[in-house]
Order: structure tokens, then C-alpha cells, then sequence
């Protein structure tokens, strides 16, 4: 695996961004940048050998300012979501930034995905890896400790976009990332997503309320559209009167998976059946939230004056659970004094060739 750079701009501050490329010997390309660690571009074969860019965004840095959905970046210190913006560790409560009505989304007003992060090559038998570090300081957003995160960004030769996470904490926290990159099979802007087939390896989900925050409810999947343990296509899901697609106006769930935190085990697959596209999801976490795009509302103009709009993007975010510290049976995101934080997730890119 080999790694080129470029300049990207600067942020509005003079911070110089710079464009990563990850390419390997069979063509995947992966451009990441150092402002919120986002992947930007994501080049994968079909079953016909045809490269397409697979991941929703910008052609430039000045569409990643103005604000967006999280395209492709790392999100925390806390991804997802935090009831009332507040949380009590220690005894203490903890005050948070309120950027979705009365709660807390992703971070905060200027979250992981906002920072600019020192980013540099590091060489380890013949590849190379994109290293990505950044300070959150005590009281960001409202987090307690100085913490010292890592993420590493590493393509195979298998096909895999390997992501790696350290962090370390001079205080008692609690730390939640992810990557939040919105999928197309088909192609960035190729349009709806529902034909995609999908399986999650869950046999449970965390039920949300009315404002898509966990409630505390570990519910069954059995019998509901909230199954997806073998393949099947969104579609059937995403027009169902099920309540819990009702609250999420679609898909945007935490399913709690059975791989238990195993790597070896996959926790999720995505078969596009045009294309034989297949993307496979593999996480030392214990939930994977799948969103459907929902509230993709004509954005534009994107990459190559594209116009996304709702469910033409999925995400599979891997996590624990949203809302884990009002649910003390949920695992717990506290990460003590100078414990180490480390989660990694492989997405996997295979086709069905054609025969």
C-alpha cells in the first residue's frame, strides 16, 4: 500500500488541509483528509472491474466548511447521541453542547469531524499507513480530560480500509468514535439506496423514543423489519408501519451484535446486486447503527454537482450503544485515568464477478 499527498486548502483559521490517497496493488484508491480525518473518496471495482467512487461528499474543503451530514469524517468525543446533553460520572454532572434540540449529537458544535488533526506516513514492512492525531482538551464540549487520540488509516491488500483508534485520557471520560462515511454501491450519486441488500449478525436492537435516543429497551428482532440477520433488501423495511421506523423516518438504529466485539466475525454485509458490489463490516464494537440517510435533503452541489438527497446514502457506524450512560445494563463508554481506548473496524470490498 502506498500513500500520495496533496494540498486540500486552508481552513478559514490558515490551517493548511492536505488530501491523503491510499491506493494498493488492485486499484482501491481511499483519499482521507486531516480535517476531521474524512474520507472524502472511496474507489472500489464492480463485478464488471469498472471503478467507481462509492462514499458521499464534497469536490473541496470549502463544501466540508459550510457544515454537512458528517460525510465520511471521525465523529466524537461521543458518537451518536446524548439525552438532555448532560451525563453523571464520578458524581459529577457533566454539561454538554445541545445541537440537536434538547440533546447532544456526535460531539457537539465543533466535534472530531471539525479539527484539524496532524496527520503523517508511517512505514511498516514495505506499506505505508495514514496516522491522524489529535488533543480534545479538558472541557471541550463539555468533556472532562485532556484526551489524546490516534486514528489509523490503513488499506490492504485484501481489499480492506483498516481503521484504528487509541486514545488516552489524563481524567476519567468517556470516549465513543466512529467513522461516519455514507455508502452508494452504485456510486456516490447514483441515487436510492433501498435496493441494497443488507444483513446485520444481531438478534436484539436498542428501541429508540420518539426523539431517536435509546430508551433503555433491548428489544428482539424477531418478527419485526428490524431483522436483517440473513440478506434482504431495505426497500421492504423503509416502507413499513413499523413504529420504529416511523420514529427514524427509516433506518437509524443501534443493532447489538452477536459478534460480541470478535473481529474475526463479521457483523454486517451489503450486497448491491447491479453492480455485485459487496461491502463487509467487521468492528471490536458491540453495536453498529445503520442509517438510511433520512434527513438528506437535497444536498448540493456535492461531488460532481450531485444533489443527494433522502436515502441515497447509508452509513454503518460502529459504536457502543447511544445513550449508554443513562443505561448503566448498556456497556459502558467510561474510559478511566490513563486506560487505553482502542476499537478497530475493516470495510470490506468484494464483488460477484461476472461469470
Amino acid at each position: 500500500m502506498s500513500i500520495t499527498c496533496r494540498s486540500y486548502g486552508f481552513t478559514k483559521e490558515g490551517a493548511a488541509v492536505i488530501a491523503f490517497t491510499l491506493s494498493n496493488a488492485n486499484g482501491l484508491q481511499a483519499e482521507i483528509i486531516n480535517y476531521g480525518g474524512i474520507i472524502t473518496k472511496l474507489s472500489v471495482p464492480d463485478k464488471k472491474g469498472d471503478f467507481d467512487d462509492i462514499t458521499l461528499g464534497f469536490d473541496n474543503l470549502d463544501g466540508y466548511l459550510k457544515g454537512h451530514p458528517y460525510f465520511g469524517a471521525i465523529v466524537g468525543r461521543y458518537a451518536n447521541r446524548i439525552e438532555d446533553a448532560q451525563f453523571e460520572l464520578n458524581g459529577k454532572i457533566y454539561e454538554l453542547y445541545k445541537n440537536i434540540g434538547d440533546d447532544h449529537l456526535h460531539g457537539g458544535l465543533k466535534g472530531f469531524d471539525k479539527a484539524v488533526w496532524i496527520a503523517e506516513t508511517v512505514q511498516s514492512g514495505g506499506d505505508e499507513s495514514l496516522q491522524l492525531t489529535y488533543r480534545s482538551v479538558d472541557g471541550e464540549e463539555g468533556y472532562p480530560g485532556n484526551l489524546d487520540i490516534k486514528v489509523t488509516y490503513f488499506l490492504s491488500k485484501d481489499n480492506e480500509l483498516i481503521i484504528d483508534y487509541f486514545a488516552v485520557s489524563d481524567s476519567d471520560t468517556v470516549v465513543n468514535l466512529t467513522n461516519h462515511a455514507y455508502f452508494n454501491l452504485c456510486g456516490h450519486e447514483a441515487g436510492d439506496i433501498s435496493g441494497h441488500e443488507v444483513m446485520i449478525d444481531a438478534d436484539s436492537f436498542t428501541a429508540v423514543s420518539s426523539k431517536n435516543i435509546p430508551t433503555g429497551e433491548i428489544r428482539k428482532v424477531e418478527g419485526t423489519p428490524m431483522d436483517l440477520r440473513v440478506l434482504k433488501p431495505l426497500a421492504a423495511g423503509l416502507s413499513s408501519a413499523y413504529e420504529q421506523i416511523i420514529k427514524g423516518d427509516g433506518y437509524d438504529h443501534n443493532w447489538v451484535l452477536n459478534t460480541a466485539g470478535d473481529i474475526s466475525q463479521k457483523a454486517a454485509e451489503v450486497y448491491e446486486r447491479t453492480t455485485g458490489r459487496i461491502l463487509e463490516v467487521y468492528t471490536t464494537k458491540p453495536g453498529i447503527q445503520l442509517y438510511t440517510g433520512n434527513f438528506l435533503d437535497e444536498m448540493g452541489p456535492c461531488k460532481e454537482g450531485a444533489a443527494y438527497k433522502k436515502r441515497e446514502g447509508f452509513c454503518l457506524e460502529t459504536q457502543y450503544f447511544p445513550n449508554s450512560m443513562k443505561h448503566k445494563h448498556f456497556p459502558s463508554p467510561i474510559l478511566k485515568s490513563g486506560q487505553v481506548y482502542t476499537h478497530k473496524t475493516i470495510y470490506k470490498f468484494k464483488t460477484i464477478k461476472v461469470s
